[in-house]
């Protein structure tokens, strides 16, 4: 027993070594390779690609890499939600922000694999006019997923919510009062032929421009 126990732990630490090592690497190789060329980019908000126009806030979600990468959430400059921060976990991460001047409002943990459907459905509830909602999976999204909590969501400008399952991954900005589907959204199914990780999609990552909330 003693000796299973042994081996159960050595592919557990060699699996987890694996995941972070993929994630993490191709961005080492391209910062360094800048560095050494002396081409360092310019920063915009986020560490994003490109800066946003004026009366717009940049932003960029990152989805759970398997279940031992957190995601994280950056919104104007201001990380949001992350592992450094403490404030993440299974099953999907929310920061609701005031859509006229950025400011944070609230954030959310729903574990949708055991946890208690009804918090969600409350939190998604009260949700006011003109807030922007940033939305980022990690593991399980989908096992408690009820008919009434896509229903919010898709108020909320959701296009994918409805198919969303077990393991999935899933990025999402989207508004109370949002009179369209929102442009921000991407989502990944759980595939075991396409799967990047044992058992996982790979990880998504979104960024972009949404505007402010003018009265």
């Amino acid at each position: 027993a003693g000796v299973i126990r042994m081996v159960v732990l050595l592919i557990t630490l060699l699996g987890t070594w694996f995941i972070m090592q993929t994630y993490f690497d191709n961005r080492w190789k391209v910062m360094s390779l800048r560095s050494w060329l002396g081409q360092e980019p310019p920063r915009h908000k986020c560490r994003n690609q490109k800066s946003c126009p004026p009366n717009y806030f940049a932003f960029k979600i990152i989805s759970g890499a398997a279940n031992v990468v957190g995601p994280s959430i950056c919104f104007d400059d201001i990380i949001l939600m992350s592992s450094m921060k403490n404030n993440i976990g299974r099953g999907l991460n929310i920061a609701l922000v005031n859509g006229t001047d950025g400011k944070l409002l609230k954030t959310g943990i729903f574990d949708m694999y055991s946890g208690n459907i009804k918090k969600l459905e409350a939190f998604l509830q009260e949700i006011k006019a003109g807030t922007i909602v940033l939305t980022a999976s990690y593991d399980d999204p989908a096992t408690k997923m009820n008919d009434k909590v896509r229903a919010h969501f898709v108020e909320l400008g959701s296009s994918h919510v409805k198919k969303l399952g077990f393991r999935d991954n899933w990025v999402f900005l989207g508004a109370k009062g949002l009179k369209n589907k929102s442009p921000f959204e991407e989502y990944i199914k759980n595939d075991r032929k396409t799967n990047k990780y044992d058992g996982w999609p790979e990880v998504l990552e979104m960024e972009g421009c949404t505007p402010k909330r003018m009265h």
